[in-house]
């Protein structure tokens, strides 16, 4: 491929990781094999390039290293440094070609869905995963506010964190291109992630399942006790389920999200459903095979469309706990007793 700005979901797959970042790739290569997706496309690492490189931000960004130097122990200095920069990325006005590409894929998008001011998220997509390390927006709305929302999530590459590794490696602080997610907004019932075998074991004969009502963002971040399944690989049947108190909800709002107290009567009822957890499952296996490794993934309910309505939102390898030689005899000693 050229040095495209900008991609359609469909037009890419993994071997595009270095192009358009891991998660539009993977998006991309899960579209190709009949799975579902949101619509959307992706910006890439040379429109990141482009905007930095036209606007003058790299040279800028350059001179305030030099002229403020800091060490990747000064958190205080960091902090400082990094809201400079962020400033002076978000204040650049989009080159005007690159900024027609966006909104002529913008538009598309709204076509593709059948209305105006189609409800996205904008998401970082790195050639290397940074879970929660770079900004990400939900329910964008209208031309103005999609622009807005790029530019700071290409701005967000320079946070204090990312700074600070720059300079312990001896990296060009100035650069750190990556690509842009833009994706239609699924109108989510319930939603949360799925692991292809126990992370905490390795066992690979179990499948987990987290989820709770509204936008999965809560479930992501870790910050409630979400509902909580065991699914039997082999037969997608429920072997264990764990009421979470889900004591908050990330939910739409006219632009933008919030996170509300979750009603009484949805906090004491599973949000999901035993068909729609299979469908789950089916999907996450259907990952696993054809990546060839275990998966971690995002999902989403849709409440707007019929059965199946299980739309996947991003797909990774799984992080999954080693077992020692002494956990596998453990394994099969409770095998035996159970027996």
């Amino acid at each position: 491929m050229s040095e495209k700005w900008a991609y359609w979901l469909e037009e890419l797959g993994k071997e595009q990781n270095e192009l358009v970042g891991k998660k539009c790739a993977h998006l991309g290569e899960i579209a190709k094999i009949g799975l579902p997706v949101p619509r959307g496309f992706a910006l890439s690492v040379h429109a990141y390039t482009h905007f930095m490189n036209e606007t003058g931000a790299t040279r800028e960004i350059a001179a305030m290293i030099e002229a403020s130097p800091v060490t990747p122990e000064d958190i205080d200095g960091l902090n400082r440094l990094s809201l400079s920069i962020r400033r002076a990325v978000e204040s650049k006005q989009i080159p005007r070609e690159l900024e027609s590409t966006i909104l002529s894929h913008y538009d598309g998008l709204c076509q593709k869905c059948g209305r105006g001011d189609v409800a996205v998220s904008t998401r970082s997509a790195g050639a290397v995963s940074h879970p929660g390390q770079y900004e990400t927006y939900l329910n964008v709305k209208g031309r103005v506010d999609v622009l807005e929302k790029v530019r700071r999530v290409w701005a967000s590459t320079f946070n204090a964190r990312s700074v600070a590794y720059r300079l312990r490696k001896s990296l060009p602080v100035a650069s750190g291109p990556i690509g842009v997610a833009v994706l239609e907004m699924v109108q989510a019932r319930s939603a949360g992630i799925a692991f292809s075998v126990d992370p905490n074991t390795g066992d690979e004969t179990r499948m987990i399942v987290e989820a709770n009502w509204g936008l999965g963002e809560s479930v992501v971040s870790g910050e409630l006790t979400p509902d909580r399944w065991v699914l039997d690989k082999e037969t997608l049947a429920i072997r264990e389920n764990v009421l979470g108190k889900k004591e908050k909800t990330t939910c739409f709002m006219e632009a933008g999200v919030a996170e509300l107290e979750t009603p009484p009567e949805k906090s004491c009822a599973f949000c999901c459903s035993e068909e729609e957890l299979a469908e789950i499952g089916r999907l996450t296996k259907e990952l696993e095979k054809h990546f060839g490794v275990p998966q971690d993934i995002e999902w989403a309910v849709a409440e707007d469309r019929p059965f199946p309505n299980v739309v996947l939102l991003q797909a990774r390898q799984a992080v999954v706990v080693k077992k020692t030689a002494s956990d596998a005899v453990v394994d099969l000693m409770l095998g035996m007793l159970r027996r």
